[in-house]
């Protein structure tokens, strides 16, 4: 019998049963030598998994081929015992599949170069010697059919155990990350061969199996409608875009989430933001301060980017599902916390701020919408993070798709359908923060106007977020709209939302020299623009009150040296023969001709009016008198205000969607095989009644007499 030396001792202590067995396999030793019944018994075994990678990795191709045989023998045994209805054979043969599904990946990641090189094992079963060092697609592809049929049984069988429907699900997800780039991955062929939709579909309906299984099936399912998404054929994009099933569907949002709010309530535990303070005491404890949070805040950048996963499959469902939106309105926990009316609390006198009453508020978000806008909230907060940016570029798609969606912008301006939700601030110092954290109960499109104003005023940064600011005022464009078409009348404070857009222009302007450089600042002022324009065209549409014409009025007067700047600045270029931008400036500058012609009747009347009541200096409420009194103007109609591009996501978003993939797949890999790992050993305490012990482990009593454990003794 085989030994090695126990570790700090000379003495040697007897090598694992089924170590041995992979060691006389791997040298190519008929394993039905004693035993008849070898593969029977041999599946009683507990598997080491570390042990059989180890030595299924260290193979090269001159000991691959001679025990080519039974290793091809080994997986396709595993996959035989699979309907042999004995469930620890049936577990041991899934952990053993993943290991060799697992090492062909590896396998190939050494033999390769990455890239399109990388996929020489897989397609040809060639390595760089030209010589196979393990398993190969042509060897594999009757057995690896087999295995989809047999996993897709075990995943909708109502009788089988958790454990193999978690391994199953565990090897699915080790062949759908196997490759960095998911569509050079020809094994998921098997999996898009063989539908398992209906075994998704089926968990996720069922409260207990999505409790235990939702988060793998929703990741799987992400990256499966993302395999040539765009080539045509992949029957999960076809399947998610048709589900119409409530209980699917609430499934599939519950278990995004449930993610999203426990993140959001570890934020509201374990705050990051640091108080801001002009004093030289306050700045030398920031210093001081960020050398220690330094460290959570990668943790939490970490945490950000863990949830890209689950925002993509949110992302997806959206954008496929034209059923989703209608039942994520009414999604809710399964413990069927109260409704929407009753979860009001609302509270007249002053808010209680407790930590208690925080986590509180972040119970009401049982609306995913809501919890999605306390994250985003959240997410805004890290302006330098290339993690954070990505999944708020995300989170904007997100809400960009909700915001084009007919009954979503219904359900968020219901003034029925009210939540308090916990909106983020990032602390900054030229503002103060209110000390309540905890919004009113209000419609979801109020929170969510308040959302975007936060990101408008607290990204003007030095490296300016183009791309996001242009989502972000596209998506107030698609809200306005819609109040307009619908004449719906939402009572929100206008004024928070000109402000923060007559900041963005303030910013562009003073920014001309080095944004010009960079990117095309006409398209995004020119949106702003139309917005504003959107307001005094159309406003008696939409706006609630009478007087909110007469701010508006009064906020572009008081700010008219900014729309004077900007036509300067827009007249400049617009003149200019060789401006890269010459058609873009042209365009916002016929859009700001009836801005600029209020700001000139406006100046003249109120000037008139000063100069007859001897005045310098007229208060706020004169000049809203001013300007209620001469409304005799006339503007032009302009064309188009209340059309928008419908989003899409080719050809502009195909690049940022691939590399987001890229980045699920990775960190998905990363966790699946470890996970794996760990039930390995849990299921080593669970077979032998206790703890496994260095490399020795108790066999149970059912197998210490096979003879298979006698084999080459």
């Amino acid at each position: 019998m085989a030994s090695r030396k126990r570790s700090g001792s000379g003495t040697k202590r007897p090598k694992e049963k089924v170590v041995h067995i992979y060691e006389l396999l791997c040298r190519g030793e008929d394993p039905k030598r004693q035993s008849a019944q070898f593969w029977e018994e041999f599946f009683l075994l507990q598997p080491n998994i570390d042990m059989l990678e180890a030595e299924l990795i260290k193979l090269t191709p001159e000991q691959y081929a001679s025990c080519k045989s039974n290793v091809q023998q080994l997986f396709a045994e595993c996959i035989n015992i699979l309907s042999s209805g004995n469930s620890k054979r049936v577990h041991n043969a899934l952990q053993t599949i993943s290991v060799f599904i697992h090492v062909l990946f590896r396998k190939q990641s050494i033999s390769g170069a990455g890239g399109a090189g990388g996929d020489h094992g897989i397609v040809s079963g060639l390595s760089i010697n030209n010589a196979p060092s393990f398993i190969t697609l042509s060897d594999i592809q009757e057995d690896m059919r087999i295995l989809l049929k047999h996993l897709y049984e075990i995943l909708v069988c109502n009788v089988t155990p958790d454990r193999p429907k978690e391994l199953c699900l565990k090897i699915l997800l080790i062949i759908a990350t196997g490759m960095d780039n998911v569509n050079d991955n020809l094994l998921i062929e098997y999996i898009i061969g063989r539908n398992v939709f209906e075994a998704f579909k089926k968990i996720l309906s069922d409260s207990t199996l999505r409790n235990l299984h939702g988060h793998d099936v929703v990741t799987l399912l992400t990256i499966l409608v993302n395999y040539r998404k765009h080539e045509g054929g992949n029957p999960y994009v076809v399947e998610l875009s048709l589900l119409a099933d409530e209980f699917a569907l609430n499934g599939y949002g519950q278990v995004i989430s449930c993610v999203l709010t426990m993140f959001c309530k570890q934020h509201l535990l374990h705050p990051t933001e640091l108080p801001s303070s002009s004093s030289w005491f306050s700045s030398l404890s920031s210093i001081v301060g960020n050398m220690f949070i330094s460290d959570e805040l990668c943790y939490r950048s970490q945490q950000i980017r863990a949830n890209n996963a689950l925002l993509l499959a949110l992302y997806e469902a959206v954008h496929l599902n034209r059923n989703f939106i209608t039942t994520l309105a009414h999604t809710q926990a399964d413990s069927t916390p109260p409704s929407p009316c009753n979860t009001l609390n609302i509270n007249d006198g002053t808010p209680d701020l407790s930590a208690a009453a925080i986590l509180d508020a972040a119970h009401y978000s049982t609306n995913l919408f809501v919890a999605l806008f306390q994250y985003c909230s959240i997410v805004m907060q890290d302006h330098k993070s290339e993690l954070s940016a990505t999944n708020l570029k995300l989170c904007l798609l997100i809400l960009t798709c909700i915001a084009e969606d007919q009954y979503a912008n219904s359900m968020m301006h219901d003034t029925n359908l009210t939540f308090k939700v916990s909106l983020h601030r990032a602390h900054m110092r030229h503002r103060k923060l209110a000390s309540e954290k905890i919004s009113k109960p209000q419609p979801l499109a109020t929170t969510l106007l308040d959302l975007l104003v936060e990101f408008i005023v607290t990204h003007l940064l030095k490296k300016f977020p183009i791309e996001l600011y242009l989502l972000c005022i596209g998506i107030i464009h698609r809200i306005i709209i819609y109040q307009k078409r619908c004449r719906v009348r939402l009572a929100y404070q206008w004024k928070e939302l000109w402000t923060a857009m007559i900041s963005l222009l303030k910013f562009l302007i003073y920014q001309e020299q080095n944004l010009m450089k960079k990117c095309n600042i006409f398209d995004l002022a020119l949106q702003v623009i139309n917005i504003f324009n959107l307001f005094i065209t159309y406003g008696d549409m939409f706006l609630a009150t009478t007087n909110s014409y007469d701010e508006l009025y009064y906020e572009l007067n008081r700010e008219e040296k900014v729309f004077c700047e900007l036509h300067a600045m827009v007249l400049r270029y617009a003149s200019m023969h060789d401006c890269e931008y010459k058609e873009d400036s042209i365009r916002l500058l016929n859009a700001l001709s009836n801005i600029l012609a209020i700001i000139k009747h406006f100046q003249i009347k109120i000037k008139e009016w000063l100069a007859s009541q001897s005045l310098s200096t007229p208060t706020e409420q004169q000049i809203l008198e001013q300007i209620q009194k001469n409304y005799d103007l006339t503007l032009k109609l302009q064309d188009s205000l209340d059309q928008y591009e419908r989003y899409s996501e080719r050809p502009k978003h195909v690049l940022f969607f691939a590399n987001l993939v890229k980045e699920v797949i990775f960190d998905t890999r990363k966790t699946v095989y470890y996970l794996v790992k760990e039930c390995n050993k849990s299921n080593a305490v669970d077979c032998s009644g206790s703890a496994v012990v260095g490399s020795e482990m108790s066999c149970p009593s059912e197998v210490t007499d096979l003879g298979m454990l006698h084999f080459a003794s």
